[in-house]
């Protein structure tokens, strides 16, 4: 795909390998290897689904084209968030309320799973509990409360609403009229969280190998996995590369699309700056469609995202425009300069709920997480493990989700996308 080289210059910027060491590496394939199942991508859905499989018995490969955590895994906002990208009435309208709260519980599974194997592989990813959701005009914070509501009415949800009034205590800008608190949700450091799945799936049994890009998928009741220098033999197949598939699912690519998102971490602030900035230390993102996300990092740095690329270019002058967005949120850090801008691509769905589902009987496949993927990738390896196993009721309620192709075919989709963004950019702004 064209964005490839693109996405490899962006690679080379971020904090995360700035601050992150990668103590264990993992040689290519060059040789013909059989398992049980064949995972492609290296990134947290990938890991996920290797490590669960791995403990049910499973013999697992695991191929990567670049290297464990390089894609959206590693380089994203690090917010872990309950869940999904779409609002949940779209997971209503599809398959009913109470298969919506199933899929909301789960979500609330996502969190905790993240917990649960920091403490099992002694994973130091810099967990820090809490979310912010905000609205930044009167408009926006009227459908907030409404659908705070809704999920407190349906799926007994736990946010706290923060009123006008309030809302200088919990952070220092602006920008912001009102919002939501939610104490389960929070943020990390997504590459030391990779590494580390990387790390633990080694441990349980999963050979992973780097630098081995699987050119060639042929499908049958023992599926083959061609790389340049080698070959694996599998009876199951997970394709968790999303974006970075390239013509191994034909089939599945028209119903993603790939869209920058591009992030700068300031330089260290004073402790108690920051601190007055967002005393919770919270994870914290408005509520607008083409949104803002920020959060503290553990070393005292403003970690500030939004700025989004429909077209797979990357804007000019990344670091003066991440810059002077964050001085709009925050005064404050007018005078506070960039040392690292970076980004990445995330694969959206049309309808922004993720696309989880089988080609054919034994290759299974996850995508669309929608740049809403740090929590919900673990539970869908989980998943997947779940029904390669024999038990795939869960994976099959978000199956049943339909999912449309991006319209304009090939050539024409990006424009498409390009315009239906800007009307959202305006209505963002009323």
């Amino acid at each position: 795909m064209s964005f490839l080289r693109t996405d490899d210059e962006l690679a080379r910027h971020s904090y995360y390998n700035a601050t992150a060491s990668r103590t264990h590496g993992f040689g290519t394939l060059r040789s013909s290897v059989d398992c049980d199942v064949a995972v492609v991508g290296g990134g947290l859905a990938g890991l996920s689904a290797a490590i669960e499989l791995a403990d049910r018995g499973y013999s697992v490969v695991v191929l990567e084209a670049q290297q464990v955590g390089w894609g959206a895994s590693g380089r994203n906002g690090g917010q872990a968030l309950a869940g999904l990208a779409c609002d949940q009435s779209v997971i209503e309208k599809q398959l009913g309320m109470e298969a919506a709260r199933r899929v909301w519980a789960m979500t609330l599974e996502a969190l905790d799973l993240i917990q649960q194997r920091c403490e099992r592989f002694s994973i130091d990813c810099d967990w820090q509990p809490g979310y912010l959701s905000l609205a930044t005009n009167a408009r926006k914070a009227q459908e907030l409360r409404a659908s705070h509501s809704h999920l407190q009415a349906h799926y007994g949800d736990t946010s706290t609403w923060i009123n006008a009034q309030e809302l200088p205590k919990w952070i220092a800008s602006p920008r912001f009229h009102s919002g939501l608190y939610d104490a389960r949700s929070g943020h990390l450091h997504p590459l030391k969280y990779s590494l580390g799945l990387a790390r633990a799936a080694a441990s349980v049994g999963v050979r992973i190998f780097e630098k081995s890009a699987v050119i060639a998928l042929t499908q049958g009741p023992t599926a083959k996995l061609k790389t340049a220098h080698g070959e694996v033999r599998a009876s199951h197949v997970l394709l968790a590369g999303n974006v970075y598939l390239q013509n191994l699912a034909p089939t599945l690519s028209p119903r993603i699309m790939p869209v920058g998102t591009y992030i700068v971490a300031s330089e260290p602030i004073e402790p108690a700056v920051l601190h007055s900035l967002i005393p919770t230390r919270s994870a914290v993102c408005d509520t607008n469609f083409v949104l803002d996300y920020f959060r503290p990092t553990a070393d005292h740095r403003m970690l500030y995202g939004g700025r989004v690329s429909y077209s797979t270019a990357t804007p000019r002058n990344l670091s003066a425009s991440m810059q002077k967005r964050m001085a709009c949120t925050f005064p404050q850090l007018a005078d506070t300069q960039v040392e690292f801008a970076w980004g990445g691509f995330v694969d959206i769905s049309m309808n922004r709920a993720p696309d989880f589902g089988r080609i054919g009987t034994n290759v299974y496949y996850l995508q669309g997480f929608s740049g809403h993927g740090l929590a919900l990738t673990g539970l869908a390896g989980k998943l997947v493990a779940e029904a390669i196993a024999g038990s795939a009721e869960r994976f099959d309620l978000f199956a049943k989700l339909r999912h449309r192709s991006f319209p304009g075919g090939a050539l024409l989709r990006t424009p498409a996308l390009m315009l239906g963004m800007a009307y959202y950019r305006l209505r963002d702004m009323l």
